[in-house]
């Protein structure tokens, strides 16, 4: 009988620790459950991917993203590709993405991109090889080359190409401008410089970036077929010089260009360094060529911008040489640095980035699974009225606000990332202000009155 008693005694008393255990954790606060960014699926198959693109080939392309963001909050979801996607245009979410590059994102682009820019590109390539890629080109465009090498070699460019302007003489300007920025590039990474070598490689490299984001039809008559052409095309080239290079002593192959340089680089086999090249030429024309184009159609938007610029650069100390700025003379200009600012906020190339996610990510009660992918909006913010006050108007002074010294800083700013920014932030950023900075000096100190009819 006194074992019935021990035993009914221990029977009510784990009843009674498991009744605590269970009203303890009932009345413990439970975690949110994460779920994943809200949006719709658009069209079956096709998803927003119309939307998208029709918004991002328009003259305001964060559209279709500030209209999911009045719906579902500046962190969304959408039927991109053919997959779902979340967008983002929330500044800190953006930053967050960029700073964890290679850990829980990675870089990712459709079809059409990738094959054009290469699978062994700074661009698309991935983990060490990347790092390594992308130390090189920050290395070949830090500040030292950008004094003694490339100011000088920028200017001499511009002035032969704006020298053979006859007067009266329509030009369109969009084409001076890849002009410009090819033959730089061309002439810094293959060390080439005739004037057929430059222009035939831009005619190619305007088919190649007309098929970057295509349709994959690989069928005569597609921007696909014609861009992927093109690259063949590219790539021939390159390889020629290539040879050449190896034909040449020892002696002189570092100083024959950029691909001297990547040749010393035992590790790289040769479809390594023609891709490397490809991104760079694209990288470095593409872009800087068009913030060139934007900036003169905002100055002639705005003249009391244009009469300022006009006015600084007139006022420049010069040497003794009249047609040649000094490194000096560039850190002299804070209003056209203002002015490339506001140039790149309003019409930055770098519109949005496109990553996948590594693994599930959680953030701020979202969850985001792998392979999502995950789409860092930047022009969203940057024309977002919440982060930069009259943010569709051209207003280069804003950049001279105390208040605005922080945002400003685009290395760092998540309000401001026309350069990216984490593992992938552009190497080249210097060397395009700089560019954008010569091309204004000589643009408006050489031309006095811009038609804009």
């Amino acid at each position: 009988m006194e074992d019935y008693s021990i035993i009914f005694t221990s029977i009510i008393t784990t009843l009674l620790i498991i009744l605590i255990i269970a009203k303890f954790v009932q009345n413990k606060p439970k975690k949110a459950a994460l779920r994943f960014p809200p949006g719709r699926r658009g069209w079956p198959v096709v998803g927003d991917s119309i939307n998208w693109y029709n918004a991002v080939a328009g003259s305001h392309p964060p559209r279709f993203v500030e209209e999911q963001v009045k719906r579902y909050g500046r962190i969304f979801s959408c039927n991109l590709l053919g997959k779902r996607a979340v967008v983002s245009a929330d500044p800190t979410f953006n930053r967050f993405i960029m700073q964890n590059e290679g850990k829980l994102f990675q870089s990712s682009y459709p079809k059409s991109f990738r094959d054009l820019v290469g699978k062994n590109g700074v661009i698309t390539v991935q983990g060490e090889q990347q790092r390594k890629l992308h130390g090189i080109a920050s290395n070949m465009m830090r500040l030292e080359k950008l004094k003694f090498h490339f100011l000088k070699d920028i200017q001499v460019v511009m002035i032969q190409t704006l020298n053979n302007f006859n007067n009266n003489q329509v030009i369109l300007l969009q084409d001076v401008c890849r002009k410009m920025a090819m033959n730089l590039m061309v002439t810094q990474l293959l060390g080439v410089s005739s004037d057929s070598d430059i222009n035939e490689m831009a005619q190619l490299f305007s088919d190649f970036v007309d098929g970057c984001l295509s349709v994959p039809i690989n069928f005569p008559g597609f921007p696909y077929h014609t861009g992927m052409k093109a690259r063949q095309k590219i790539i021939k080239k390159i390889d020629k010089t290539i040879e050449i290079r190896r034909q040449q002593p020892a002696s002189e192959v570092g100083i024959n260009g950029v691909l001297g340089r990547l040749l010393e680089e035992d590790s790289l086999p040769d479809d390594t360094v023609a891709d490397f090249i490809i991104n760079l030429l694209f990288a470095g024309n593409e872009t800087t060529a068009k913030t060139m184009l934007f900036a003169v159609y905002f100055l002639t938007q705005c003249p009391m911008a244009l009469k300022q610029l006009m006015t600084e650069q007139e006022g420049l100390q010069r040497n003794c040489d009249e047609d040649t700025l000094t490194w000096e003379d560039y850190k002299a200009m804070p209003f056209t640095q203002c002015v490339i600012d506001e140039t790149l906020r309003i019409g930055g190339i770098a519109i949005w980035l496109m990553r996948e996610a590594k693994e599930d990510v959680e953030y701020e009660g979202f969850l985001i699974p792998k392979g999502c992918f995950v789409v860092p909006f930047l022009s969203a913010v940057h024309l977002d009225e919440s982060f930069h006050k009259e943010a569709l108007s051209f207003n280069p002074w804003r950049w001279m606000e105390p208040e605005n010294q922080e945002k400003r800083n685009w290395r760092s700013s998540p309000f401001y990332a026309p350069f990216g920014g984490g593992a992938r932030f552009c190497p080249g950023a210097e060397l395009a202000r700089l560019q954008i900075a010569i091309f204004l000096h000589f643009f408006v100190t050489r031309y006095r009155q811009v038609d804009t009819a």
